[in-house]
């Protein structure tokens, strides 16, 4: 499972890659803006872009069940890929480039290359890691996460079954 959600998660990636280098030379030339806006602004919308899409793809399994969730989800995914893509693609291409005397464009597919594992673990683990058990749900002993929880109320409204177990048709009397 794990070696699927890292490869879905590459190609969400790749097309933020795409989208963010798209979007840089249509800010920079097509509305003029200069290249640190332009590039600021690529990089936010393609943040978005690809919360939205993990969100939808890679971890679809792990659903949130309210804004407060999405939200928070949000928060962090904001900054595990600032701290990893910002910083670790920036030092790692910068040191490549000015102390390893690479070429440019190489330096930045391989510092992407070895950042990605990086920005997976993060987001598998922090991001949309997995809600903490509760013990809200069913008593002692008996922990339900919140999706498991709305899981079963789906399979219950379903099934005709309310909190006290399945319900008994009702008969009218005569």
């Amino acid at each position: 499972m794990i070696g699927l959600r890292f490869g879905v998660f590459s190609l969400v990636g790749a097309l933020g890659a795409l989208l963010q280098v798209t979007l840089f030379g249509l800010l920079t030339r097509g509305l003029r803006l200069p290249p640190p806006a332009a590039m600021a602004l690529a990089v936010e919308l393609v943040v978005l872009h690809n919360f939205v899409w993990h969100q939808r793809l890679t971890w679809r399994d792990r659903g949130v069940v309210g804004l407060r969730d999405r939200a928070l989800r949000l928060w962090r995914f904001h900054i595990a890929n600032g701290a990893v893509s910002l910083a670790g693609n920036t030092l790692l291409a910068w040191w490549l480039v000015e102390v390893l005397r690479f070429p440019a464009l190489p330096s930045a597919a391989l510092a992407i290359a070895v950042c990605a594992p990086v920005n997976f673990l993060a987001a598998d683990r922090w991001v949309y890691a997995p809600r903490r058990a509760s013990r809200s749900w069913g008593g002692p002993g008996m922990a339900l996460t919140s999706a498991a929880a709305t899981q079963r109320s789906r399979s219950d409204a379903r099934y005709g079954r309310g909190k006290s177990g399945p319900q008994r048709p009702k008969v009218l009397s005569e």
